[in-house]
């Protein structure tokens, strides 16, 4: 009897894996990435899960611009053509907010799907949203200081800096220290202190937040009202335009991320603060003439921008679709790929692929990164984030070129941001 219902059960569990195969065969996925490393990594990776699953996948790849435009009117639209989404965290109280996205938590607890191995940092950023899990995380774009170690021991900069400065150089601690330090290398050394981006929008906002976080600022306070244009907000900005000024590449109004990259992986420029998956791009020989002479560390200061995409399954998609998905996001969130996607140059999100000894053996630096993403800070994340860095990207752009005050550009930022805090029902007028 015992061994009959032995052979029966065995026989249960082969039949509902061959019928879920079957399911999945003649599916395929359609995703809409955008156009970074992790993403071309993970697609060398998709025949693992084709093969395991019988579910195609396609990725659609663009620029991180064109992505919210291109996703809003497919999550409004009664049936969504892209079935599984990476949301940046500047989305991630927007999207739960409009009611676009699949909770997420029944999967998890049916899958035992294990949380707990994410950076606590992480999962709230790209997480949750009111309590409810509807993002898991994907990738993280904390940022950081990467810096040149060749020059920082330059034995002749070193002497001219004590001659100046009347004290021994070292890595910046604090904010001024770092943008003096920038400015010092481009007066008496031609050396771009800093490959700065400061276009309009996202660029500058990201970069500019870090000045502001790393000085103790914030953009609202804990009842939500806006306090970018305090003390620290002016203070913030002014540094960040006295460096953009007199220690940035000439063009770096107008530079983003690819342009900032390109002056440094050319040896142009002593630092820049950005986000820390770029340095094994860094480190790539094939990419960077700077290779093995660059280094990271925290934003100097009181800690910097913490930034990050989460997996998440449009609520407009027909269930089959959606359980498929999940079959994508439990894949590729898996140890395994996970540590593989690490060891190609990703940007792990779990404690335990940081601590893996074949990630530390070939990233070293992990250690610190691990640390730098445990303290940084996200935007705030509310249903208007992306118009919140709309408006302060187009006034830290005027108080730049000089167009506006820095103090008027702050208020007026303000003005904005806290209409969209009462707009968003966070406060009242």
């Amino acid at each position: 009897m015992k061994k009959g219902l032995k052979y029966f059960l065995i026989s249960l569990v082969f039949s509902l894996l061959i019928i879920g195969f079957s399911f999945s065969q003649g599916i395929t996925l359609h995703m809409l990435m955008e156009d970074v490393p992790e993403t071309h990594i993970i697609q060398q990776l998709l025949p693992d899960f084709e093969k395991k699953t019988g579910i195609k996948v396609e990725f659609e790849t663009i620029l991180y611009s064109d992505m919210h435009p291109k996703l809003v009117p497919q999550l409004m639209s009664p049936n969504c053509q892209y079935d599984v989404l990476e949301v940046d965290n500047y989305w991630a109280g927007e999207f739960p907010a409009a009611g676009w996205l699949e909770p997420l938590d029944e999967y998890v607890k049916r899958s035992n799907f294990d949380l707990s191995v994410y950076i606590p940092s992480s999962l709230e950023m790209t997480g949750y949203y009111k309590g409810k899990l509807y993002m898991i995380p994907m990738y993280n774009y904390a940022m950081a200081l990467i810096y040149r170690t060749d020059i920082l021991n330059d034995p002749k900069i070193k002497a001219k800096y004590k001659e100046i400065k009347k004290k021994d150089l070292t890595l910046p601690k604090t904010l001024d220290e770092y943008v003096d330090l920038a400015k010092f290398l481009k007066k008496y050394f031609g050396i771009d202190g800093s490959a700065m981006q400061a276009q309009r929008g996202d660029p500058i906002v990201m970069e500019w937040t870090n000045y502001l976080y790393a000085l103790g600022g914030s953009y609202y306070d804990k009842n939500w009202k806006t306090t970018i244009n305090d003390y620290l907000g002016v203070k913030a900005t002014n540094l960040y335009i006295d460096c953009l000024k007199n220690a940035a590449p000439l063009g770096a109004l107008s530079f983003n991320l690819d342009d900032a990259f390109r002056v440094m992986s050319q040896g142009k420029a002593f630092s820049y603060i950005t986000y820390w998956w770029m340095l094994p791009q860094l480190q790539d020989p094939e990419k960077s003439v700077v290779a093995g002479k660059v280094a990271i560390a925290p934003v100097p200061g009181k800690g910097g921008l913490n930034g990050g995409w989460g997996w998440a399954i449009p609520k407009n998609l027909p269930k089959e679709r959606k359980e498929a998905a999940w079959k994508f996001i439990e894949w590729v969130e898996s140890f395994e790929i996970a540590k593989k996607r690490a060891l190609m140059g990703g940007a792990p999100t779990r404690y335990d692929v940081f601590k893996d000894p074949d990630v530390l053996k070939k990233y070293p630096e992990y250690k610190i990164v691990m640390k730098v993403i445990e303290t940084a800070r996200p935007v705030p994340e509310f249903q208007y984030s992306a118009e919140m860095i709309e408006i302060v990207g187009r006034e830290l752009s005027l108080a730049a070129t000089g167009e506006k005050d820095v103090k008027k550009a702050l208020d007026d930022a303000a003005k904005e941001l806290d209409q969209l805090a009462v707009k968003a029902g966070l406060r009242k007028k």
